[in-house]
């Protein structure tokens, strides 16, 4: 498991983007990748876990969890 923090929000499109320390670019994620919080409960700044996987459009942030 990695952590970060909420980067970004689009409540429109039911999915966001995670900041990774040290890393330049952030981590996309769907609101179906969420585990034990909606995507209601998420605000910017929440601190996550999540695993990392390599889809069609590059690597995503799955089983995302607030801490």
């Amino acid at each position: 498991m990695q952590e970060g923090i909420i980067a970004n929000l689009k409540s429109e499109g039911g999915y966001g983007f995670i900041k990774i320390e040290g890393a330049e670019k952030e981590l996309f994620f769907h609101a179906s990748a969420l585990q034990g919080v909606s995507f209601d409960e998420l605000n910017t700044g929440d601190k996550v876990t999540f695993e990392v996987e390599q889809g069609e459009k590059g690597p995503h942030a799955v089983n995302v969890s607030r801490v």
